[in-house]
């Protein structure tokens, strides 16, 4: 194998194997299931998950809406849902999370949306590192802001958006979440 090569060892990222295994075990565990609903994550998540053996009973589908065009075809948005966009947010993603959440008929749905940089803008949200995270489900919508600390690194960015969202809906499954968690 050369160098350059993969392996399957290499995915899902090291930082996101221990939490994607916790929040598999506890779906599969519990008869339950889950929808994704990523942006600035770009994939990692479902596919993450995607790469646990038994996938399939537990993973009802997810979407990545990277666009606004993306979001007014799959997500329920609106002409006036963009005209009034000024970035991620804990209620842009909540809205994702119930939309998808009632599409695909999962026992919860996680959404995230965030800034992975390198660019990024002057307010809070649009900063590289910015993620607005939430986690739908029966018991209502949790939702948590972090910040990575990371700076424009895109990568790295993207991968802890994975992380935090995966960290977040471990919490709610074991009702340990609040409902929402801003910065």
């Amino acid at each position: 194998m050369s160098s350059s090569s993969s392996s399957a060892s290499d995915f899902p990222p090291a930082a996101v194997r221990e939490i994607v295994k916790e929040v598999t075990d506890l779906l599969q565990q519990r008869g339950e299931t889950v929808s994704i609903a990523e942006t600035a994550a770009g994939g990692i998540i479902s596919s993450s998950i995607l790469s646990t053996p038994g996938a399939s009973r537990i993973y009802k589908g997810g979407l990545t809406l990277y666009t606004l065009e993306s979001r007014l075809s799959y997500a329920g948005w609106t002409p006036q849902t963009i005209s009034a966009y000024t970035g991620p947010s804990p209620s842009i993603v909540s809205g994702l999370a119930t939309h998808v959440r009632s599409d695909l008929k999962s026992t919860y749905t996680l959404a995230e949306s965030g800034t992975a940089g390198p660019t990024g803008g002057q307010t809070r949200s649009r900063k590289p590192g910015y993620v607005a995270l939430a986690v739908d489900c029966d018991k209502g919508t949790f939702t948590r802001e972090v910040e990575t600390g990371l700076g424009g690194e895109r990568v790295a960015n993207m991968v802890r958006f994975a992380v935090e969202g995966l960290t977040l809906l471990r919490d709610v499954i074991e009702g340990t979440a609040k409902v929402q968690e801003h910065l």
